[in-house]
């Protein structure tokens, strides 16, 4: 009997702690810095975020399988920060928006795939290369024929669709497991410079019918005239974090080019 009172305690808790839903505040921001002038080492390639098991806010299907709910502006109570951000010229918000989940663990919360900011995608490729009038490889092309998706005949017109660039893209996750834990994996693309390419003219080796039995002079070399290629890139930069956090408490994730404040909140039943 003194064994089974704890087996039942804990039976009819299991259903009360399952049940708990929190009200999750998000505030996404860049700082106008310029990412030269910043201390550390960029690389000019990352490999892609997963966006397995993530979906949109905008997918209701994804949603409800999620048990995901929207809320409603009037719900916001990070509403002073996302103000004071917005005042201040050092910094632009990306994504200021709140959603109730339940508290599930990494495997079951939801993950959401965060795309905000400018769209890109009339100046740069999909590889951050800058859009140019020069033609591109078929394999480099990022865009989709509206003909070939839908099959159409002869006389058509072909209309190629670029699929958007996203400013900030990628995927943040809140779950359960013992603590509060927020996951992210962001990517800020900003337009920077690549590496500086040299072209050298080439050579005049021709030589006059006075030095066939000679040994080349100096003087008959056409001098080197070497030219700065400078190219715009669209850059990545990553927010690769995971924080513990507390329900109720305000949290900031800092990176050096850009920002989260987060705020999570527990229900009341």
């Amino acid at each position: 009997m003194k064994t089974l009172i704890p087996l039942l305690l804990l039976l009819v808790s299991v259903p009360t702690w399952a049940k708990r839903q929190f009200d999750i505040e998000v505030i996404l921001f860049k700082r106008s810095v310029d990412p030269a002038q910043v201390n550390e080492s960029w690389p000019n390639n990352l490999p892609p975020v997963s966006l397995k098991r993530a979906g949109s806010f905008s997918d209701a299907s994804y949603l409800q399988k999620k048990g995901v709910t929207l809320l409603p502006k009037s719900a916001y109570q990070l509403d002073q920060q996302a103000n004071t951000l917005r005042e201040h010229a050092g910094y632009t918000v990306l994504l200021h928006t709140a959603w109730r989940q339940g508290d599930e663990g990494s495997q079951q919360a939801p993950i959401f795939h965060i795309q905000a900011g400018k769209d890109y995608s009339d100046q740069f490729r999909a590889n951050g290369h800058e859009i140019t009038n020069e033609p591109e490889s078929d394999a480099s092309q990022d865009t989709t024929s509206s003909q070939d998706q839908a099959g159409l005949g002869d006389g058509v017109q072909e209309q190629n669709v670029s699929k958007p660039i996203p400013e900030l893209d990628g995927t943040l996750q809140v779950y359960v497991q013992h603590y509060l834990y927020v996951q992210t994996e962001l990517d800020l693309k900003e337009p920077t410079t690549q590496q500086v390419g040299l072209k050298d003219r080439p050579l005049d080796l021709e030589m006059g019918p006075e030095d066939t039995d000679s040994d080349v002079q100096l003087g008959h070399l056409e001098s080197v005239s070497p030219t700065k290629t400078v190219e715009t890139f669209l850059k990545p930069y990553r927010m690769d974090q995971k924080r513990r956090m507390r329900s109720g408490e305000t949290h900031y994730l800092d990176h050096p080019l850009m920002g989260m404040i987060i705020q999570v909140r527990k229900v009341k039943s």
